[in-house]
């Protein structure tokens, strides 16, 4: 099994780079470095990746707001997955937010990512069927 650590600042480069390189994966201004240093220090302790011989194999951003966590970018290279990595690393975020008194937790799933559909089912995560998300962009920041 890798290792497994909380994110930092400097793992920026490569969880971009595993980002770019993962299907299914949408890149947004968001995912900007100054973006992602804000959410790590926003929600720190929460945000883990995965490390194998010195190589980084696999991440997952975890954030909160007070009530109920938020997963964002569960990554596993494709040479590595089927080794529960993932699971591993949606479990230490899960043990992170119950050690703050937050119990529930939520994701988004792109609707043409079948294959995260088909991972997040199979480990009991439940499609809501009873909300629809709504956002809102400010003109001229199309790409949040």
């Amino acid at each position: 099994m890798p290792t497994l650590r909380t994110m930092t600042p400097t793992d920026y480069d490569a969880v971009l780079a595993l980002m770019q390189s993962t299907p299914g994966i949408s890149l947004r201004d968001a995912d900007a470095r100054d973006a992602t240093e804000r959410y790590l220090a926003r929600n720190p302790g929460l945000s883990f990746v995965a490390e194998s011989e010195g190589r980084l194999i696999g991440c997952v951003m975890c954030g909160h707001d007070g009530r109920r966590g938020y997963l964002q970018h569960l990554l596993v290279l494709p040479d590595s997955r089927r080794q529960g990595i993932a699971q591993a690393l949606v479990q230490r975020c899960l043990n992170e937010l119950e050690h703050l008194g937050i119990h529930k937790c939520h994701l988004d799933v792109f609707k043409s990512n079948t294959g995260a559909a088909r991972f997040w089912r199979g480990r009991g995560w439940q499609l809501r069927t009873d909300i629809d998300r709504y956002s809102f962009i400010p003109t001229g920041h199309e790409n949040p």
